[in-house]
């Protein structure tokens, strides 16, 4: 599998998501808060996940973005406790991964 395939990405996710990809995997805050829109929202080829979004969302507000936090916030009024949890350790597992790959 993938990491786009990984990510909740398919086939017709555009050039847009990929690079994003690519920069949030160089700790880009503005590319992760990019995820988090495309997810949140179902654009640029990706489907609606707001678990996916938070994650990104999470992930950028943690970098520093602005406006990420308020954004998490907004969509875990539509989350259960249990989507909240599976974001946060995907999020996780998203700086684990990250980690290993700068070493």
């Amino acid at each position: 599998m993938t990491y786009a395939e990984n990510a909740g990405l398919h086939e017709g996710a555009d050039l847009l998501v990929a690079t994003c990809l690519a920069a949030a995997a160089q700790g880009d805050t503005n590319a992760l808060f990019d995820l988090g829109v495309a997810f949140s929202t179902g654009s640029h080829g990706v489907e609606c996940d707001l678990i996916e979004a938070h994650k990104w969302f999470n992930l950028a507000a943690v970098g520093g973005h602005d406006d990420a936090a308020q954004c998490r916030a907004d969509i875990s009024e539509e989350m259960t406790a249990r989507e909240i949890a599976e974001a946060q350790r995907r999020a996780r597992e998203w700086i684990r991964a990250s980690s290993r790959r700068a070493a």
